[in-house]
């Protein structure tokens, strides 16, 4: 048999694994970018599958092998803000507004009374 076509070769390869390798790392990174792109419609999202075939000739015979990889775009953490007081701590309320209640409140006037 003579293989004269690039996807009877990669069908062919390892017995096929290599075929099956392939689909499963272009399945993944696919649904990673679904995913992605549809909380941050916003957003373009870019992956890759990467295979790399590795030819070895000798005395007329050709060794092949491969390697495959795979890549995904990190998935963004969330942020949270806070304001720096010029004592360098990090604080929630503005540094230039005023506290309207200044200081601690009394929280047992908040008590709920019993129901009599």
């Amino acid at each position: 048999m003579h293989i004269r076509d690039a996807s009877i070769l990669l069908g062919a390869l390892e017995g096929g694994e290599l075929n099956r390798s392939v689909s499963h790392e272009l399945s993944t990174v696919l649904r990673e970018l679904h995913t992605m792109s549809t909380e941050d419609v916003k957003k373009t999202f870019k992956g890759e599958v990467d295979l790399k075939i590795i030819l070895s000739a000798e005395n007329g015979a050709v060794t092949i092998s491969s390697e495959i990889k795979s890549k995904t775009p990190k998935r963004p953490r969330a942020r949270t803000f806070y304001w720096i007081t010029e004592e360098g701590t990090l604080s929630t309320e503005h540094p230039n507004q005023h506290d309207m209640f200044k200081g601690p409140r009394d929280t047992a006037a908040r008590t709920a009374e019993p129901a009599v």
